[in-house]
């Protein structure tokens, strides 16, 4: 019997696009019928949702992009992770009492690198002005869009702070000092203001598309969004996670000395196909690392919704991602081992530790040099807890209710063959104060760093955070095959990695993989503040059967048995038989995919 979907399979010619969001998704399509292609419609789509999900990112928070042009051999890496700044140092940090970056406030702040990785794809891939690109996102904050429970949700919790503490925050997400309803149009006027002034900065400097571009990067770094975010985070002290409040350290020049930049994909080989991931600065080797690893096992005779393969998958997950905290970092910061790590031989050395029986319940070092040293370092600050519910988003602020689903991802190709997936995030609503002239807050993406000494992610000036951020892009003998990515934190190189095993392995179209019951692993130190780790614990939705659940729980994984569709944001795109396809997950009841 074919698996369960919950829509029918989307196909078409033309184009496909999937996305977080239903405007997002109609947005980039709408851009495609325009004669766009899929990198000015992946832009259109990405300011869409900085405004339709403010609580999963914004204009103040950054994107990671992977790009595959028709033009192009290879795909490519556009890193739109901004750096902290120059003025963040440990001992800065430690001076006001602190062994951790607190989640929210001015503290935490990086470069808000979106804006920038947005306009590079779309000057050197795309077709469009930044008018025409911009002009959807503008649109939707002046006229109104449905505010979605969810936001409302994230609101709720913050409200107080907001009035008594962050009142530039209470004059835009409290209009009239009330919670706003759900499900009624939302305005965000001073962030329409603000791009439609990029906007008419860019077109004042030229008739030219590219000089446009240009003249609109310049006004966010350089002029006058890079001075007021100056001005905020040099003269305000706000309350924050500490409990205290505490000044900003984000400076004009740091705005002014980051750009986006271009990198070479990490890569693997997996069952025919290639997959594509950023450097260390993001997790998305960890993905790589998995698919190493299982590599080693006979996943194509195991059922894919069986024990075995539920089991296989999580003690490989526990492994890479214990590598992940031991190893990665910026790259330009620290000596990453990457090339070792990726490695056959290496993977298969760490393969032989998975017992197929029982489940570990350890933190699980690599023998390489410093490992086991720096994920003691590490376990002992994050600290193990008793398993507990379902948790394991990005947390922004310490109050908010379990809400999964942290960030967004949009996945677009076109009929010309190109082929691009992001996951924007950060510049969350409820994470830091907005800056009154722009209407929009800055990304707390600092709180990913450490304070210990010594580690890749250990806090440094002009550094990348080792992002959670992670779009993946699937190459087959060369040409776009797939595009996926989800939020989630920790989730997000977990829930996709099961999509694409089952739909490569097991024969599952694509929607059937993403409505497929889901599972994931928090046995490792979250990546958010206060990064707790439940050690062996496994989220498990309850559509698995009882056999499956049993059969895990006496090979010694503590299960938490969540609600039927409860895991997982997925979204993808493919290129296959001569079609486009598209889906997306029916979780949350707000992301969608369109094909034609």
């Amino acid at each position: 019997m074919a698996p369960f979907t919950t829509r029918p399979e989307l196909a078409g010619t033309f184009g496909a696009v999937s996305s977080t969001h239903w405007l997002g998704t109609a947005a980039g399509m709408s851009v495609l019928e325009r004669g766009g292609n899929a990198f000015d419609a992946a832009a259109a789509c990405g300011f869409v949702l900085q405004i339709v999900e403010p609580h999963l990112n914004g204009p103040g928070g950054e994107v990671p992009i992977i790009v595959k042009s028709a033009a192009a051999d290879e795909p490519v890496v556009i890193c739109g992770q901004g750096v902290s700044p120059a003025l963040a140092t440990v001992e800065r940090m430690r001076s006001l009492g602190l062994d951790m970056v607190p989640g929210t406030g001015l503290l935490p702040a990086t470069v808000p690198g979106a804006f920038d990785a947005w306009m590079l794809l779309l000057r050197d891939y795309g077709t469009m002005t930044v008018e025409e690109v911009l002009g959807y996102a503008i649109a939707y904050a002046e006229n109104g869009f449905p505010l979605m429970e969810r936001a409302v949700q994230s609101i709720v919790p913050v409200a107080d702070l907001f009035r008594d503490e962050w009142p530039t925050s209470a004059a835009v997400w409290l209009p009239g000092g009330r919670v706003p309803r759900p499900g009624r149009l939302f305005t965000i006027p001073a962030t329409a203001a603000t791009y439609r002034r990029l906007v008419a900065e860019a077109k004042a400097a030229s008739s030219d598309r590219v000089e446009q571009i240009e003249a609109a990067r310049r006004a966010f770094y350089k002029g006058f969004v890079a001075e007021a975010i100056d001005r905020f985070y040099a003269g305000e002290e706000l309350f924050d996670t500490t409990g205290r409040r505490n000044g900003g350290l984000l400076r004009y020049d740091d705005m002014a000395g980051w750009s986006a930049s271009y990198e070479k994909p990490l890569s693997a080989e997996f069952h025919g196909v290639t997959v594509h991931k950023t450097g260390p600065w993001g997790q998305g080797p960890v993905f790589l690392q998995q698919l190493m690893l299982l590599r080693n096992f006979d996943l194509a005779g195991m059922d894919p919704l069986g024990a075995d393969f539920a089991h296989t998958i999580v003690e490989c997950a526990k492994l890479a991602f214990a590598d992940r905290e031991a190893f990665y970092g910026d790259p330009l910061a620290s000596d990453i081992p990457m090339d070792v790590l990726l490695s056959e031989d290496y993977a298969r050395k760490r393969a032989g530790l998975v017992d197929p029986r029982h489940a570990s319940l350890e933190l699980v070092a690599s023998h390489l040099p410093g490992a086991a040293e720096r994920l003691a370092t590490i376990a002992a600050r994050a600290g193990s807890e008793e398993p507990q519910g379902p948790g394991g988003g990005e947390v922004t602020f310490a109050p908010l209710p379990a809400i999964e689903g942290d960030t967004v991802h949009l996945d677009v190709t076109d009929r010309f063959g190109n082929m691009v997936s992001a996951t924007p995030s950060g510049g969350w609503l409820q994470s830091s104060p907005v800056i009154p002239e722009l209407g929009f807050p800055i990304s707390t993406r600092s709180q990913m760093f450490w304070l210990d000494e010594g580690l890749p992610s250990t806090l440094r000036p002009r550094t990348r955070p080792r992002t959670t951020l992670t779009p993946t892009l699937v190459t087959k003998e060369g040409a776009p095959f797939l595009a996926i990515g989800t939020p989630g934190g920790d989730q997000q190189d977990q829930w996709p990695l099961t999509v694409l095993v089952r739909h490569l392995l097991h024969g599952y179209g694509l929607q059937a993989s993403i409505d497929a019951p889901m599972f994931n692993s928090r046995h490792w130190p979250g990546s958010f503040y206060p990064r707790e780790y439940y050690l062996g614990q496994v989220l498990i939705e309850d559509r698995y059967a009882e056999g499956v659940r049993a059969d895990l729980t006496a090979r010694g994984h503590r299960l938490s048995v969540l609600d039927a569709w409860s895991l997982g944001r997925v979204c993808a795109v493919e290129r296959a038989n001569g079609m486009m396809y598209a889906a997306a997950t029916p979780r949350h009841m707000q992301s969608y995919a369109i094909a034609r």
